[in-house]
């Protein structure tokens, strides 16, 4: 079942009703928390957060993008009270939450995906990555999430792009509840912290929040099995849950799990595990296979020098197509039956029959 849309006047009336601290009478106060809006055409959700808070009054929301009106298209924080910093370019909050990092805070940034391994690289690289700062960036809209936008809008090259990035941490959770525990993880982790999440429409596989043991720098074995390992990450945890029920009831398959929700650091142990024990691996994402978490997971096999039949399921080096995203999965062959059809196809694969591993370490 599918969870309603998160939107961002959600976002809004429960960070002001519930988390920020604030002074609607003294906008300026020093200890208040800091909201940097980077994505301007959100502002009518917050102009209205704002105006019920007090900031001003709520008649004035009906001046909105009037001309003459202090309340445009996009906020200005010169005079808008209430208002952080001015937006601008989609993903300059990035920049922002850099300086905020410098001067002793712990910011955190969000915007597409998208934008931000594309518009924004060049300040995650050098503002943040370079100089090591806190920055926790939530992406959102990731992978194929954002459906009828189209290939402009899907973000197949985030976790290739932050990877690479020294000091960065990469994470992509599974539902809602691993978001969570990611979130709150991500303000103790040192450095940067690149977390990858959907549109808000993902599969429910914690039905509640305590349910999810999550640590960070290690996997989740959501299901053991002896005969092949699937390992993926983000909404595709949940399609491989599904693939391997559908092989175990077609042909008695045993098929290992791993919800590989940390990218780096890659849980190594996890994955040398199931190589042992398993000889078969298929890796899915929604992302390109180069360099997400089939190349991450390939290189630790390929280091190890342990054979193992491998395959990395996810988005063939092209551009995705229109349309929603449970077809576009099943396009890319990275939905339930499309993996399912993949371990079928694995169990014919050959590797290197000597078990005994003694002389590849």
């Amino acid at each position: 079942m599918q969870k309603p849309d998160i939107r961002a006047a959600h976002l809004f009336a429960y960070l002001y009703d519930k988390e920020m601290r604030y002074r609607a009478d003294e906008p300026k106060w020093e200890d208040r928390d800091r909201f940097v809006l980077s994505k301007g055409h959100c502002a009518p959700g917050l102009y209205a957060a704002l105006a019920y808070k007090g900031f001003f009054p709520v008649e004035d929301l009906k001046t909105l993008r009037h001309i003459g009106s202090y309340l445009q298209g996009h906020p200005n924080m010169n005079t808008v009270p209430g208002i952080d910093m001015s937006t601008g370019s989609l993903g300059q909050g990035v920049s922002v939450a850099a300086g905020m990092a410098k001067n002793g805070l712990i910011p955190f940034a969000s915007t597409f995906a998208i934008f931000t391994a594309a518009r924004s690289l060049d300040q995650i690289h050098t503002d943040i990555c370079y100089q090591n700062v806190p920055v926790k960036i939530i992406a959102t809209h990731a992978g194929t999430s954002f459906g009828q936008a189209g290939s402009t809008h899907h973000a197949l090259i985030d976790m290739a792009c932050m990877r690479t990035l020294p000091h960065m941490t990469v994470i992509c959770p599974c539902d809602g509840a691993e978001t969570y525990h990611a979130v709150k993880a991500a303000y103790d982790i040192e450095g940067p912290v690149y977390i990858r999440i959907n549109r808000g429409f993902d599969q429910v596989i914690y039905k509640n929040v305590d349910d999810c043991k999550f640590e960070w720098d290690k996997s989740t074995l959501m299901n053991d099995g002896t005969d092949i390992t699937v390992i993926a990450c983000g909404s595709c945890v949940f399609e491989a849950m599904q693939a391997a029920r559908i092989a175990k009831a077609d042909g008695g398959l045993s098929v290992r799990v791993i919800n590989m929700h940390t990218i780096k650091p890659i849980d190594r142990e996890a994955v040398l595990k199931a190589v042992a024990e398993t000889r078969r691996i298929i890796t899915v994402e929604d992302h390109e296979v180069m360099g997400g978490l089939g190349s991450a997971v390939a290189e630790v096999v390929a280091e190890s020098g342990k054979g193992c039949a491998f395959k990395m399921l996810g988005h063939q080096n092209a551009f995705s197509t229109i349309g929603l995203q449970e077809d576009l999965l099943a396009l890319a062959k990275i939905d339930a039956n499309g993996i399912a059809e993949t371990i079928q196809e694995m169990m014919h694969a050959d590797f290197e029959a000597d078990d005994d591993w003694a002389d590849e370490f």
